[in-house]
């Protein structure tokens, strides 16, 4: 099944803890369903949990980057 990239906006201070939480082998709950929520919209359908892949190094606008297993043939 294919991978869709999320690309979610959000501050640094969060962006850490995020990374923070995968460092640990945890999950930062609100940004994983943020990801799911960003897939259906963008008319797909998930076909698993979003996996956290880091982070964006952008000096204004930070970034967190998921990729969500999406289904082929299915839309919403």
């Amino acid at each position: 099944m294919p991978l869709l990239r999320i690309h979610l906006d959000t501050d640094r201070t969060t962006a850490r803890r995020v990374l923070q939480l995968h460092q640990e082998g945890r999950i930062h709950h609100q940004s994983r369903e943020a990801a799911r929520e960003q897939a259906w919209r963008q008319g797909r359908t998930p076909a698993g949990d979003p996996v956290f892949v880091g982070i964006t190094n952008g000096r204004r606008d930070v970034q967190l980057l998921y990729d969500v297993e999406v289904y082929t043939d299915a839309t919403r």
